[in-house]
């Protein structure tokens, strides 16, 4: 199994920065791509960010496409998000997610709160 734990949410103001991190642990070697999903209040829970564990391939969801990346460190089984230019829109609760060996794991979410 694969346990995550993201970090890093909080209150910003629109047009401000945040960096949310997950790590991972368990059976990271089996870990083929992580990712970040957002909720937001009402809505169904969304794709925003993936990362491949090899290679680094990376994929974004037109939302946050060239204001948010997302990056990883392997030798501390991590994964990073920073958001820039935050808009009151990306206002959700954030969920890291790893897909190993056929499964998906997902953290407990870490809120982010962007106000106008």
């Amino acid at each position: 199994q694969v346990q995550l734990v993201e970090s890093g949410g909080g209150l910003v103001q629109a047009g401000g920065s945040l960096r949310l991190s997950c790590a991972a642990s368990g059976r990271t070697f089996s870990i083929y791509t992580m990712g970040w999903f957002r909720q937001a209040p009402g809505k169904e829970r969304e794709f925003v960010a993936s990362i491949k564990r090899s290679g680094g391939d990376t994929y974004y969801a037109d939302s946050v496409k060239g204001r948010f990346t997302i990056s990883r460190d392997n030798a501390k089984n991590t994964i990073y998000l920073q958001m820039n230019s935050l808009k009151p829109e990306d206002t959700a609760v954030y969920y890291c997610n790893a897909l190993a060996e056929g499964m998906n794991y997902w953290g407990k979410g870490t809120l982010v709160t962007v106000s106008s």
